[in-house]
């Protein structure tokens, strides 16, 4: 179902550019992920995590991840 590597990017990896460049990709706002869906998403492992991400925050399970986040 879901990769737990992945489960740990979404916690940890940096969005590399645009608005919110920098902030960890489980804690992007839902409009800006639902933005992507829209316009499209960055191709490769950034979209596949912003995906992921999005279907998270639909689901109401982004706060299981968010844990994970380094300190």
């Amino acid at each position: 179902m879901f990769d737990k590597e992945q489960i740990v990017k979404l916690a940890n990896v940096k969005m590399p550019f645009g608005k919110y460049s920098g902030r960890v990709i489980i804690d992007l706002p839902e409009e800006y992920l639902l933005w992507f869906d829209k316009k499209g998403w960055p191709s490769g492992e950034l979209g596949d995590l912003l995906k992921l991400c999005l279907a998270l925050k639909i689901e109401g399970l982004d706060s299981v991840v968010k844990p994970l986040k380094r300190m």
